[in-house]
């Protein structure tokens, strides 16, 4: 495959294999024709090697495959780092203080929205203009005024293509068999499940987990999402009487034995521990990490088969589930202390190229996915060993075309889409969080990260008895007091401006 070429040699040849230029991209129909200005570098011209900061992934992201084929395709050697799995925001802070010379950043929602409103990133609008016009193209409008700051442009949006249940609630089905007990779909049989384990199951802990706000739970007292939509306006979830009846369920769960008693010093790794190896009988279990806790599990209890319990109904009937994605997922930025902005977006703007895309994303057809009865299925293990963690190198998206690309990533395991699958079941009672589409919003970025630690630190000691739920309203006046106030006029303020 030649290394980027320059416009008129596409022009001329039409070849497509690189910018995108008349490409056919293999039958996904971007509807994206053209190079954008990026492509129009002499060939074999020097570029400067780029450095990139990333999420923590378990893998050797300078040596994956999708690296090197980057490298080739784009002639841009990049050299990729990743932050800690533990306090990745702090140490993200110290870099962003220290002027690392970094050229591309890619930001969680309250990481962008910090470094945005702290001037730390570079604003965008002009650098899209004159080198990321397929960037501007396929990124809608509305995915733009989400990552504007005082009107600018800070991060590219790399948007989900479509929401999705992300977690349920999991029990082995032996486990219900031996008690004669069937799938609970409400708060009470949940209760009586949990008390029966306990009764009967006496070497077992009932409910094992680490988070505080358990949404198959949550859900039957309305709360579903960080802010709630009611008659028209927007509510913090600490301010809704649904989120004290939940902490209340969940203290006398703790308080009657049926929650694990590790509860506030249990990590996710120790939770999917507890339940593969017998010790813990439910778990919240998302989509994601199925495969490798039924691997685990089977280890142990080889005919052993694992069943969902769906988001529980409240003693009103009420049931939600919290939709994830369809919003954006990740802001691709460029530091204002990179020394290589343009040629950082020339990268950014030739990997959103439409053959370039899929290649990154899924591979090529007939070697790493093929396709069947209209779907696109992996080619297996070539996708899982040259395309597993291609995810991890997405910088912005094409939505509409990656929503087949990211359905193809979801069956590149029969548990993980056999899991996904059954867990969409509850989208007919999913709730979207109302800020999916708000702005870095200036206060919320500061504050969010001490505000949510706050709360859930208190959460977790109204579970295990350490706070009274009798000094709630207090716990909530001083949470307000440390930033929340301002956050919550920030954020209903954009909220009724939006509805205009």
């Amino acid at each position: 495959m030649k290394k980027l070429i320059s416009m008129s040699i596409c022009v001329s040849l039409a070849v497509a294999a690189l910018t995108g230029c008349g490409a056919n991209n293999g039958g996904s129909g971007t509807g994206t024709t053209g190079t954008s200005p990026s492509a129009s570098a002499k060939v074999d011209a020097p570029k400067p090697e780029l450095r990139q900061l990333g999420f923590q992934r378990n893998f050797d992201t300078n040596q994956d495959p999708v690296a090197k084929m980057l490298e080739e395709k784009t002639g841009y050697k990049v050299k990729y780092e990743t932050l800690p799995l533990e306090n990745p925001d702090d140490k993200l802070n110290l870099l962003m203080a220290n002027k690392e010379p970094y050229d591309i950043l890619k930001l969680s929602g309250s990481q962008y929205r910090k470094l945005a409103s702290q001037g730390a990133l570079e604003p965008l609008d002009d650098l899209l203009k004159n080198y990321g016009q397929t960037l501007a193209k396929i990124n809608t409008p509305e995915s733009f005024e989400a990552a504007k700051v005082d009107g600018k442009i800070y991060g590219i949006p790399e948007r989900h293509p479509r929401g999705f249940v992300g977690s349920s609630l999991a029990i082995r089905q032996d486990i219900l068999d031996e008690l004669g007990m069937k799938v609970p779909t409400s708060l009470d049989e949940f209760y009586q499940l949990l008390k029966a384990i306990k009764e009967k199951k006496k070497d077992m802990i009932p409910f094992a987990g680490f988070e505080s706000v358990i949404t198959e739970i949550s859900g039957a007292f309305g709360i579903a999402t960080q802010w709630l939509e009611k008659d028209g306006k927007l509510v913090n979830r600490l301010d809704d009487p649904g989120m004290k009846e939940y902490l209340a369920f969940m203290s006398k769960l703790y308080s009657e034995g049926l929650l694990d008693p590790e509860w506030p010093v249990n990590k996710a790794a120790t939770v999917q521990q507890k339940f593969s190896s017998g010790k813990a009988a439910v778990i919240p279990y998302g989509w994601g990490m199925a495969p490798a806790v039924t691997t685990a599990m089977v280890k142990n209890f080889p005919t052993a088969k694992i069943t969902l319990i769906p988001g529980l109904k409240g003693k009103d009937g009420t049931q939600a589930q919290m939709i994830q994605g369809g919003g954006i997922s990740w802001y691709i930025a460029i530091p204002k202390v990179s020394k290589n902005k343009q040629e950082a977006m020339k990268y950014l703007d030739l990997k959103v190229q439409p053959e370039l895309f899929q290649n990154l994303s899924v591979g090529e057809e007939g070697v790493h996915f093929k396709k069947e009865n209209g779907k696109m299925f992996p080619i297996l293990p070539k996708f899982n060993d040259e395309r597993g963690n291609a995810d991890w190198f997405l910088t912005s998206t094409n939505p509409e075309v990656f929503q087949d690309l990211w359905l193809l990533r979801v069956r590149k395991d029969p548990v993980l889409y056999e899991t996904f699958e059954e867990i969409q079941k509850q989208m007919s009672f999913g709730k979207k969080d109302p800020l999916i589409f708000a702005p870095p919003l200036p206060l919320l970025g500061t504050n969010i990260q001490k505000l949510t630690k706050s709360e859930n630190d208190y959460i977790i000691k109204v579970f295990a008895g350490a706070e009274k739920l009798d000094g709630y309203d207090n716990f909530v006046k001083q949470w307000k007091n440390d930033g929340g106030n301002d956050v919550i006029k920030e954020v209903t303020d954009w909220y009724a401006k939006s509805k205009k």
